[in-house]
């Protein structure tokens, strides 16, 4: 009785022998060869010991039948600064990958370079090389590395601070600078940024000078200071929002920042209340550029600033609350932001806040405008946020063209053109140079420039013997 089902098992297991005997081998292509969607990879400039961004390769099969990718490797091998997956396997070598007929894979690609003691940008090269049918294929790598100085946070978190670094004295200029998170120039110290330095700000990095701090940028003509997000690849290399700011802290003093670019971060200058009689900041020759939030913010702080440039930002080109003192001589305010709808006002003054009680806090705000324009893509570009019947603001433009529907009087806009366009010569490419037709052209005003002797650009404030309105003289 034992034996019919013994048979029936030994019967089952022949069976099944037989089927997968009579099972055909899987048949490969063994003369086609791949596609790859670039021959060539090329890594725009990324910081040494810094992982670069990921660049994505499609590997196609166009033929009829799988393709038996015998072995992928690095050519450099483990010396190899690159790194790549293919189809979730990581180098330095895989092997044996199928790809199936019409089908195409995924290849990851990084590098991390190591530094070494070149101060300019320097190439790394390599390759990654495909065996296939005995035959080999490969996709050229090439990468562009970057030596700096890195200032990582070392202090652990405070009440107030995350984890932060300190910073102070001469920088040097021979390499850039890359600052993550935030760096503090602590009470009585002095940071000085000297001409031609580069400063790379990672994700919500920022620059903050605490009581008793200054900070002093002292770029050139000729040789500026950059102030800028560490995403140099091309998508992100002018993309707004990458960093913070610089936040000049309530009782900072003496700050001075001359021929710079800040761009790209959220806020360009964020500048609190005046630790002495001094200015917080007195800023000249620098453009504030493509900010997520406000090009310059400033809270009852005290500012002087000549020859500036403050533009495209998504809300402000420049809000200055909670009172102060500002002014302002040859400055250029302009917003044409197209990242996404601005609905406000470009230039916003205002002379209260709440306090925690809920209570009205009023503080005197002065604001003076001279030679200066203010125009942007709004019809209305300034707000004047007074509190009802109080006194403590006082505004004076002089010799400015300005775009507001605001009727002051000719005591308050002294000679100024109102709602006429500056004719810059390209607003989409952010060059607010004046067309030689402007309105702005031989309309400045001889007194304001006291002490100005270069425009923007770097070439001399006065050409026919009157200035013009704004940051750049046309010449």
């Amino acid at each position: 009785m034992m034996q019919k089902p013994f048979l029936n098992i030994v019967m089952l297991i022949n069976f099944l022998i037989m089927i997968t005997s009579c099972h055909p081998k899987e048949e490969f292509d063994t003369s086609s060869s791949l596609k790859f969607s670039t021959d060539s990879v090329f890594i725009d400039t990324s910081f040494t010991t810094v992982t670069t961004i990921t660049r994505v390769i499609n590997i196609y099969n166009n033929s009829s039948l799988p393709i038996l990718i015998e072995k992928v490797y690095l050519a450099n091998g483990n010396n190899s600064m690159f790194r790549f997956n293919i189809d979730g396997e990581p180098g330095p070598v895989v092997e044996d990958i199928e790809i199936m007929a019409h089908d195409s894979l995924f290849l990851f690609l990084n590098a991390t370079i190591d530094p070494n003691d070149a101060n300019t940008p320097f190439i790394i090269v390599d390759s990654i090389i495909f065996l296939v049918n005995g035959k080999t294929q490969k996709i050229k790598l090439t990468a562009l590395g970057q030596n700096a100085y890195f200032h990582t946070p070392d202090h652990p978190p405070t009440q107030y601070l995350p984890a932060y670094s300190i910073v102070s004295g001469v920088w040097n200029n021979d390499k850039p600078h890359v600052i993550y998170g935030v760096a503090v120039v602590d009470e009585d110290c002095t940071l000085v940024i000297p001409a031609g330095t580069k400063v790379y700000m990672h994700k919500d990095a920022m620059l903050w000078v605490y009581k008793g701090g200054s900070l002093k940028i002292k770029g050139e003509p000729n040789n500026r200071v950059l102030i800028t997000s560490d995403r140099l690849d091309p998508y992100y290399r002018d993309q707004a929002g990458m960093w913070d700011r610089i936040w000049l802290s309530a009782l900072s003093k003496d700050n001075e920042i001359d021929w710079a670019i800040i761009q790209n971060g959220n806020v360009g200058i964020h500048a609190d209340t005046v630790a002495n009689n001094n200015p917080t900041l007195k800023i000249s020759n620098t453009i504030i550029r493509n900010m997520s939030a406000a090009s310059l913010f400033a809270q009852g702080a005290k500012i002087e600033a000549v020859n500036c440039l403050f533009s495209n930002a998504k809300y402000y080109s420049a809000l200055l609350s909670i009172g102060g003192e500002y002014i302002f001589r040859n400055c250029t305010f302009a917003n044409f932001w197209n990242s996404s709808t601005r609905t406000t006002s470009l230039l916003a003054l205002n002379n209260y806040y709440k306090d925690i009680n809920g209570n009205i806090q009023i503080r005197p705000i002065s604001i003076y405008l001279g030679n200066c324009i203010v125009y942007g893509d709004q019809e209305e570009e300034i707000l004047i946020d007074k509190y009802p019947g109080s006194g403590n603001f006082y505004l004076k433009a002089e010799n400015s063209l300005l775009k507001t529907k605001y009727n002051l009087g000719d005591s308050i806009f002294i000679n100024c053109k109102l709602n006429v366009d500056p004719e810059f010569r390209n607003t989409s490419l952010e060059d607010f140079r004046l067309q030689s037709t402007s309105p702005g052209v031989d309309n400045g005003k001889l007194d304001i420039i006291w002490g100005i002797n270069y425009d923007l650009s770097g070439g001399p404030r006065i050409i026919n013997g009157i200035p013009d309105i704004g940051a750049y003289e046309l010449y």
